[in-house]
């Protein structure tokens, strides 16, 4: 039947207002991730009302197989809810899918090879009432419904209307319910793995444990002025070489405070291009800039309520600083593009291994903005100032990674441990236990596992010809370590075989680090 043969169906077939309001109840349900069932049966249920049938099946389409997914009507048993069908075998219902047209099918249409989807399973008249309606969205083929009557005669045209009506609205209401059974799914994905990415950075009560657990005087005095820096809502700034833990004594000022069971966000700095960290930082709206196709809250809006760590503070180009400067002093920003302002409740710590005093007077950071992130300055000691640390630090490292596996530390390993320099600090010792728990599987782990090479044991250093050279700054220190590694590597950078993974650190804190120090990647290739 064309368009322009259709008729409008008789009063008394036409959906009342019941029926309406029964079909716009299936949206809201379809909003239900776990409505998928209910809306299909529903939908089916309400059909009745206008449709006469005995069976009224709502078939979903897989590959090229239809499976019954609902049923309703007096002839609805366990074997037709089990029931599926071959799309190949029925070029009829193939028909219905493909014009997306609801059909009528007399009793010719199931004589021959293709016979009737119900032979063998419902003992229905020859010339029952028959109807299939296709189900679909968009260019995509959902299933069909089949409406069966035992009585002879035909399904009316405007009966075939009406079911073409309540087949399209059954489709979006199908579709918006699969959408939000999706969404659901990517949320409970992301609570996971935010769970999982705060578990492997430690989380909050995994720092508290590794910050105490050092024995030193100069953790438990920092230990001390946490505690008492944790109830202030004065941003905090953690000054440290890198690898010393600074994201730890971030994470457990957090869990000290009263925002404890709001989110932390961390953002570094140094990762992002210049361009970007505004936008990261504080959120875009749409076209603010090529490619913002949609409105983004930044990091600042996720960590409302909480604390948001700004990593490698140092890095941070002038443009962001000064922005960040008006949300602490105001506690509101305008998201990038926008003119309207955002008002937040958000505790700022910052963490660096640049010297901001020195960057201060170089020009390359707000003085204003040291002066306000400084109220409360933190400074996180190097491993070097506290080897009974990095045995403790070794120590609960294993009980905690190997501890199944019964890894422990011969007394040569405990000794170099114990009196490496540690240029990279905990990081560094946490990659070498790492990778010696791979080397050692089963048996304790020796100096030579622990891949530092005889530079670092205390015995090699004491009768080195370097033992009787001149002191040289720790800057310049710093500086041959660095050349040393990027010589080693050919100047490569990132990757496990990089000079950022020998030296125990990010490949941006390197890069940071390379262009303080006047290194260029080009002189080592």
């Amino acid at each position: 039947m064309s368009t322009t043969d259709r008729v409008s169906p008789p009063a008394e077939l036409a959906p009342t207002l019941d029926h309406v309001t029964e079909l716009g109840d299936l949206t809201a349900l379809a909003a239900r991730p776990e409505s998928l069932g209910d809306v299909r049966q529903r939908a089916l249920r309400a059909l009745a009302s206008v449709i006469p049938y005995d069976l009224a099946a709502l078939y979903e389409l897989q590959d090229d197989t239809l499976v019954v997914r609902a049923a309703e009507g007096r002839l609805a048993d366990a074997r037709v809810r089990r029931h599926s069908l071959k799309l190949g075998r029925f070029p009829t219902l193939r028909q219905a899918l493909e014009t997306r047209r609801p059909l009528r099918l007399n009793h010719h249409d199931h004589v021959g090879d293709e016979g009737d989807p119900y032979d063998g399973l419902l003992n229905l008249p020859p010339g029952h009432a028959c109807m299939v309606v296709p189900l679909f969205t968009g260019d995509r083929a959902l299933g069909l419904i089949t409406l069966d009557q035992s009585s002879c005669g035909p399904y009316t045209p405007e009966m075939l209307e009406i079911a073409g009506v309540y087949g399209q609205v059954l489709s979006l209401a199908m579709a918006y319910a699969e959408q939000a059974r999706q969404l659901d799914r990517y949320r409970r994905q992301l609570r996971e793995q935010n769970r999982l990415l705060v578990a492997e950075l430690g989380g909050d009560e995994v720092a508290i444990r590794r910050l105490t657990a050092c024995p030193s005087p100069a953790m438990s005095a920092l230990v001390t002025l946490c505690r008492q820096v944790a109830p202030s809502p004065l941003p905090v700034l953690i000054q440290g070489e890198t690898g010393v833990g600074k994201e730890v004594v971030a994470r457990a000022i957090h869990a000290w405070s009263d925002r404890a069971s709001g989110p932390f966000v961390s953002l570094n700095c140094a990762a992002l291009p210049e361009g970007l960290i505004e936008s990261e930082l504080f959120g875009h709206v749409r076209g603010a800039y090529s490619g913002a196709d949609r409105d983004r809250p930044g990091r600042f809006v996720t960590a409302s309520g909480g604390t948001l760590l700004l990593d490698e503070l140092g890095d941070m180009p002038p443009s962001a600083q000064a922005r960040l400067l008006r949300v602490l002093q105001e506690g509101r920003f305008e998201p990038v593009g926008s003119d309207k302002s955002v008002q937040v409740d958000v505790r700022v710590l910052a963490a660096t291994h640049v010297d901001l005093t020195r960057a201060v007077a170089e020009g390359r950071f707000r003085a204003d903005l040291y002066y306000r992130l400084a109220a409360l300055p933190l400074t996180v000691a190097p491993l070097r100032e506290r080897p009974e640390d990095a045995l403790n630090i070794a120590e609960a490292f294993l009980a905690e990674r190997g501890g199944r596996r019964g890894a422990s530390l011969t007394a040569e390993a405990r000794a170099v441990i114990t009196s490496a320099p540690w240029p990279g600090n905990t990081r560094q010792l946490v990659n070498a236990l790492e990778r010696a728990l791979l080397l050692a599987p089963g048996r304790p782990i020796t100096p030579a596992d622990l891949g530092l090479g005889p530079i670092l044991s205390p015995v090699a250093a004491a009768t080195s010809p370097d033992a009787a050279a001149p002191f040289v700054t720790l800057e310049e220190a710093e500086r041959q370590h660095v050349a040393a590694a990027l010589r080693r590597t050919g100047g490569k950078v990132y990757g496990e075989d990089g000079a950022a993974a020998l030296l125990g650190m990010k490949p941006s804190t390197l890069q940071s680090l390379m262009q303080r120090l006047g290194l260029r990647r080009e002189a080592f290739v």
